[in-house]
């Protein structure tokens, strides 16, 4: 049973199709979460929906702040945390040649050492509990790469490779870490894409659809639960069969 009765959980990007669902399934299951975005009136409708949860409007961008943010985030939950969940991320999609150093680098440090460092400055969180679990959402193009994505691909995949490093750091200590890699899922970012691309995007998914946001947040239930405290360094693909590691 997927009991998260009383479990600290932090939900990066809570307020998108994705980190609504993920809050949604958390909640459901009983956890104490504190759900975090940048956008102020999407947690408040969260908090008018889920009224036990806890919100706070933090931007992930603001590495120089982001051991605050942990601090802060805890202390609204109790003083401990027993999990983390980095799903909030950017793209800023151009040709390889088009794309600037600024759209290189904004996606890389949004995507990748902000989720690092939330990571770094929960991880001591977790090692004063001896106990943790940290769940980084990737992308099914961080394996398969995507045209005009290769500063979102670099970063996905960057945090696959980071999470095995931090996971081989601190299995001794009880704190597990892992990735899931989502495929094609219908959100707001899905729904803009154009209908002839989504025709052929659908015709690459052995499934031949696109997933729901549910779909991720049943992979997360199972990765926060006790369920999985013997899986470590792992990814686990939501994709329709799109992409078989």
């Amino acid at each position: 049973m997927n009991d998260l009765k009383g479990k600290k959980i932090i939900v990066t990007g809570a307020s998108g199709g994705i980190g609504n669902s993920i809050v949604n399934k958390l909640n459901e299951n009983g956890a104490d979460i504190l759900a975090t975005g940048t956008r102020i009136e999407k947690l408040e409708e969260l908090k008018s929906k889920f009224k036990n949860i806890k919100i706070l409007k933090f931007d992930i961008s603001q590495i120089e702040k982001i051991d605050d943010f942990i601090e802060t985030a805890t202390a609204e939950l109790g003083g401990s945390l027993d999990c983390l969940i980095n799903n909030a991320g950017i793209t800023q999609d151009n040709l390889a040649i088009r794309m600037s150093l600024e759209e290189w680098k904004k996606v890389i440090d949004i995507n990748l050492t902000s989720t690092f460092l939330l990571s770094k400055s929960s991880i001591k969180k977790m090692l004063k509990n001896k106990s943790g679990k940290i769940i980084n959402i990737t992308s099914v193009v961080g394996h398969t790469g995507n045209l005009g994505q290769a500063n979102y691909t670099a970063s996905k995949a960057g945090i696959i490779a980071m999470s095995k490093s931090l996971a081989i750091e601190y299995a001794k200590k009880n704190i597990n870490i892992n990735c899931i890699s989502p495929g094609f899922i219908k959100t707001a970012m899905t729904e803009k894409i154009d209908e002839k691309f989504k025709e052929i995007i659908i015709s690459k998914i052995p499934s031949a659809k696109l997933g729901e946001p549910e779909d991720i947040a049943n992979a997360v239930l199972f990765l926060a639960s006790n369920q999985s405290n013997y899986i470590n360094g792992e990814t686990l693909h939501v994709n329709g069969g799109m992409y078989m590691a």
